[in-house]
């Protein structure tokens, strides 16, 4: 069952108004639901900040945005790779150095479907390392400058993560033993959204002025498989996708519904609510208990800061 409570049409960015003197930092903003909330951003007035991995196709894709919103559109790009900490440490510092304020930081990058096992060069199995321990680095690094900008964090999950082991496996978290594309997957995004929530609790109880949102964008047209994929799995999607799908740029709502909309609330989870929450109107959807475990939040928050040499202030 979903909750809808912006009525039949769910919500869209015609709420908004003006964005003018805001700022958004986006990871994986050169393309897909990225680049499209950047879009929304951008012709509201804002101020857009891209952390992208590769170089030439952030540059391509400012020129795109500048060519359709005109020159004086206020993008501008950060190189990051969130498979590598030391990449996301620099990128942090330079975020510090060059943003005066954040008032939203969205965690909108991923990979999916990796095929065959792949380690981050920091040794951790590839999608968990950039989907969950390299956006939660992130999130550490600028929490601060966050905070006093009276920003919020948002965390682009995915409903995969009812489709994999349900837990977080330490012990064995690179799937050692037996890797699959799909539990891999589902741990990290599982790992993504339970950081999430963890942060809320931890935010709440320690009165720290920043608001955490988590969304997911359903089953959209994006090139979430384009680089990762097996052969097969791009294929079928590529088919499956003209069928069962919706654009990118609705896939991009939630997270701008996430990172702008006044009336969020705590503990919820918003995306496409038809169809198995994977397409239509945008509002709130129902979660598995697993998603709020709080035991397995902690011990995950705990790790995490071990694997990523943080030591992240905030407490619950």
């Amino acid at each position: 069952m979903t909750i809808q409570k912006f009525g039949a049409g769910g919500w869209t960015p015609s709420r908004l108004g003006s964005l003018v003197g805001k700022t958004f930092v986006i990871t994986g903003a050169n393309n897909g639901a990225g680049y499209e909330a950047a879009r929304v951003f951008l012709a509201k007035g804002a101020k857009v900040v891209m952390l992208n991995r590769n170089v030439d196709k952030s540059l391509a894709a400012i020129d795109s945005l500048k060519i359709e919103l005109g020159n004086n559109a206020d993008v501008t790009f950060v190189r990051m790779d969130l498979a590598i900490l030391d990449s996301v440490r620099e990128a942090a510092a330079k975020i510090i150095e060059k943003v005066s304020h954040i008032d939203a930081l969205i965690c909108n990058a991923a990979i999916a479907q990796v095929p065959k096992q792949e380690l981050t060069v920091d040794g951790f199995e590839s999608q968990l390392g950039v989907n969950h321990f390299g956006h939660f680095l992130l999130c550490g690094l600028l929490f601060d400058h966050i905070e006093a900008s009276k920003g919020r964090i948002v965390v682009v999950g995915s409903n995969a993560y009812k489709m994999g082991l349900k837990r977080i496996k330490f012990e064995d978290l690179n799937f050692d033993k037996k890797y699959t594309a799909w539990d891999s997957y589902a741990q990290s995004k599982l790992a993504q959204m339970m950081f999430a929530y963890e942060l809320q609790r931890r935010v709440r109880a320690a009165d720290k002025d920043v608001l955490v949102q988590v969304c997911h964008p359903g089953a959209s047209r994006t090139n979430l498989l384009k680089d990762t994929a097996s052969t097969f799995n791009k294929m079928l999607w590529a088919a499956l996708s003209r069928i069962i799908a919706q654009s990118a740029e609705k896939g991009s709502w939630p997270e701008v519904m996430c990172a702008a909309e006044e009336q969020v609330e705590y503990e919820k989870l918003y995306g496409p609510t038809k169809r198995v929450d994977t397409v239509g109107p945008i509002g709130e959807c129902t979660m598995d208990e697993c998603v709020l475990d709080r035991e397995m939040a902690s011990q995950l928050w705990t790790l995490s800061e071990q694997k990523t040499s943080l030591s992240w202030s905030i407490q619950g």
